[in-house]
């Protein structure tokens, strides 16, 4: 069995990952709050686990690896979002309009995301639906003296966990020493958090035992993760963001109420993403959605899901990501290298019967390193002999998949085709202008094919034409 290496967070080691039960291996990841549209940033974990969902999958088999990914769907932003097109005069109650308001969000991040690539992961709770598990935890943490009531607050007591600060390294002490906020009169400990807060009839609440309230961030994670896989389980993920006070809030809050388990073994943390060199703000006009890209923004063509996906592969996730439009041409430069190889040697049913390339698996194995996975990629494109392997490759890596490759490589041949007879006719143009001495008709044709992205190259032996990465056939109908 391959044997897969990670890098763990909690010991800041790149350790063997040994499962709890080779037979259930179990993986949380930190999903979104379902607001808006997901922004760039928010798609590298997608990708990174995704990733890595699919190595667990081939090593340990389908069956046994359970994925959970959540979805926030209570939260203040929501909330305001809900409230506003209540005030605009739409129709219903706020906890329709806030739930028609998620149902939409969720449907365009699903959307997003399938674009990438990334499968759905097996579980994708909403932390609405757990609302009962998170009041039954926070009771847990009262009667074991770990939370205390106060002012229709329930606040977890920070100094109750002895390893609070092992995940981001930081001790309370330094915390407090570093902290910077205004501190609630009711808390015991400046560094002490909300689990439970309680929420006027303006806004979503249920009922407690403290009143009519609304969860804290926090719990909500721990208490999903409880239900689905249990006090103790594999690896929890997400970005370096979430990793103070988050993740560091989960484990003290997840250990207190389930003492018997050890929540997760190991943490993988993403690191942060750029655009050209800067962090992505609104402030400095680089802050751009998925579906921005995807479909095209500020008069830029849209840029394919499987391009996104190759530029996220080529950075290993421990390290900031920086995404340029120099990096996503070339990546759509690579990925149409790898159809074209496709086209021209691949036996699509000898490909489909593959396992994944072991140099690929090799490369994943070692800490995700998916930068290497596409290198051995580009190794077996290069030889004709090999093109079926570098088939299952792509579709193993989700780029994309064998099935979409072929209907591609049905498309491109009947574009081919077109091209074939689109060449005969601007040679017969250039023939005709070489006696009449009127070469205005083939530079209108050439521009016509350049503008659709189509490379012209012309010579005594003939004309030929060859598709670029950039190719448009809808801009040819009118030849």
């Amino acid at each position: 069995m391959t044997q897969i290496r990670l890098r763990n967070s909690l010991t800041r080691k790149v350790e063997d990952f040994r499962p709890i039960d080779a037979d259930n291996v179990r993986m949380y990841l930190c999903g979104p709050t379902v607001y808006d549209r997901a922004h760039l940033g928010n798609a590298r974990p997608v990708v990174v686990f995704d990733v890595l969902y699919r190595l667990l999958r081939h090593v340990y088999g389908p069956e046994h690896v359970t994925y959970v990914r959540n979805f926030t769907d209570v939260d203040d932003k929501i909330n305001a979002t809900a409230l506003a097109r209540k005030e605009a005069g739409a129709e219903g109650s706020l906890e329709e309009l806030i739930r028609a308001r998620t149902e939409e969000t969720i449907g365009w991040y699903h959307a997003d995301m399938d674009a990438l690539g990334a499968l759905r992961p097996d579980q994708e709770p909403r932390a609405t639906d757990y609302i009962g598990a998170m009041i039954a935890m926070i009771e847990t943490l009262i009667e074991d003296g770990h939370a205390y009531a106060a002012e229709g607050h329930v606040l977890f007591r920070v100094r109750s966990y002895k390893d609070y600060g092992a995940l981001s390294g930081r001790t309370v002490d330094d915390m407090m020493a570093g902290a910077r906020v205004e501190v609630a009169p009711f808390k015991e400990d400046p560094m002490d958090f909300v689990l439970w807060k309680p929420s006027d009839e303006g806004l979503p609440g249920w009922e407690s035992p403290w009143g009519r309230g609304r969860p804290g961030w926090h719990i909500e994670c721990s208490a999903m993760s409880y239900e689905l896989l249990g006090a103790s389980f594999d690896i929890h993920g997400g970005g370096i963001d979430l990793q103070f006070p988050h993740h560091e809030n989960e484990i003290a809050q997840s250990c207190c109420a389930h003492p018997e388990g050890s929540f997760a073994n190991y943490w993988l943390h993403n690191e942060m993403l750029q655009v050209e060199g800067k962090k992505m703000s609104k402030s400095l006009g680089n802050f751009f959605t998925v579906r921005d890209l995807l479909d095209g923004h500020d008069g830029e063509k849209g840029i394919p899901g499987e391009v996104i996906r190759f530029v996220f592969l080529q950075t290993h996730y421990t390290k900031p990501m920086d995404w340029t439009a120099l990096k996503a041409s070339d990546a759509a430069n690579r990925i149409a290298h790898f159809v074209r190889r496709a086209e021209m040697f691949c036996d699509f049913e000898r490909a489909r019967q593959l396992p994944p390339p072991a140099s690929v698996i090799e490369a994943l194995a070692h800490d995700l390193n998916t930068y290497a996975a596409l290198i051995a990629i580009e190794k077996l494109a290069a030889s004709k002999n090999t093109v079926d392997e570098m088939a299952r490759a792509i579709d193993f890596i989700g780029l994309i998949s064998l099935d979409d490759l072929q209907i591609r490589i049905n498309v491109l041949r009947a574009q081919e085709d077109g091209l074939f007879y689109l060449a005969d006719k601007l040679a017969a143009l250039r023939a005709n202008a070489m006696e009449t001495k009127d070469f205005a008709p083939v530079d209108a044709m050439k521009q016509a094919l350049v503008a659709a992205g189509v490379e012209v190259r012309m010579s005594k032996a003939g004309v030929e034409l060859l598709p670029g990465p950039d190719f448009d056939p809808a801009k040819l109908e009118g030849l």
